[in-house]
């Protein structure tokens, strides 16, 4: 129920469009790097003094116009141009949606072999984020044209699809991010139990461990690390074939203290106005997230993200029954 209420918060215009209003005031700045290129170039040199590298989102909902995918195009080539300037440690994940997927695939993959000339020039890594079901085959289209000509790509697999494996095997070749999932999706192609969802994450991540190129695990589970740390040593599995993800602003100790013990960590940086979306389905994917960032977000001086969240939903159920 609780995953279904933030689903349905993170798919609601209105409430996205409220929360941009406000920015990150309502404490979204515990959990978003910053709001421009500057502050988020600033975030990253700070997480890469810790020796963790960054995976950087400029964050983007709802994007049907041409002029707003040529936007956040614009955008995330200037983040790339800003992180080859800077000199840190850091490369680019998105979204095929955010650059026109909706409006046209030609139009989206155009968009996408531009950034990827742009990164492949730098040496730069570039991740293509898989999103719900009804983009998951065209955004895996996408990735098998860019594939044609470039090698600086790669891709997510989400556990709770029935086809992870099959994906996973059809890939093993890239680069690639391993997460659970954070969307809602029907029983006949997802898992629906975390049981079953965190067993099929470990089967996968395990596969492309012993068969892939490079696994980036995307977990906050420390269950799950902690499997996944003796898995490798018992399977002499160098350090340089794997990394541990976390999103920013989520248990910051145990990221530093994985980068202590010397294993490759990145941290998934997520950028822009345009966070509510993203935090809603943070908390949807692992409603523990709340007690993550509780501290950080809660306090007396400010409303929170969900109280404006839910506030504003209420106001939005009213003003369409007073329009009635």
């Amino acid at each position: 129920m609780l995953k279904d209420f933030f689903i349905a918060l993170s798919q609601n215009q209105f409430l996205n469009s409220a929360a941009k209003k406000y920015g990150l005031r309502l404490g979204a700045q515990s959990v978003v790097a910053g709001t421009n290129v500057e502050e988020t170039i600033k975030s990253i040199k700070e997480l890469n003094a810790h020796g963790i590298s960054c995976t950087v989102d400029n964050l983007g909902e709802f994007v049907f116009k041409k002029e707003e995918a040529t936007e956040a195009k614009e955008k995330i080539l200037e983040v790339i141009e800003a992180i080859h300037e800077n000199n840190v440690d850091a490369h680019i994940s998105l979204k095929a949606t955010q650059l026109g997927l909706d409006i046209d695939f030609d139009f989206a993959l155009e968009n996408l072999k531009e950034i990827l000339k742009k990164a492949s020039g730098y040496n730069m890594f570039v991740n293509i984020d898989i999103e719900d079901s009804s983009h998951l085959q065209p955004s895996y289209d996408v990735l098998d044209e860019l594939l044609k000509e470039y090698d600086n790509v790669g891709a997510v697999i989400q556990s709770y699809f029935h086809r992870a494996q099959e994906y996973t095997e059809k890939y093993k070749d890239l680069r690639l991010r391993f997460v659970k999932g954070a969307y809602k999706e029907p029983a006949e192609i997802a898992y629906q139990e975390k049981k079953d969802i965190d067993a099929n994450f470990i089967k996968v991540v395990e596969w492309h461990l012993l068969n892939g190129k490079f696994t980036s695990i995307a977990t906050h589970d420390h269950n799950i690390i902690n499997h996944i740390k003796k898995f490798v040593k018992r399977n002499n599995i160098p350090k340089d074939k794997y990394e541990f993800q976390m999103l920013y602003g989520f248990r910051k100790d145990l990221q530093l203290q994985l980068a202590k013990e010397g294993y490759n960590f990145c941290t998934y940086v997520p950028f822009g106005k345009d966070w509510y979306g993203y935090f809603m389905r943070r908390l949807a994917e692992r409603p523990q997230n709340l007690n993550l960032v509780a501290k950080q977000v809660f306090n007396k001086k400010t409303n929170t993200v969900l109280g404006v969240a839910a506030g504003a939903f209420i106001l939005g159920r009213m003003s369409k029954r007073n329009k009635k």
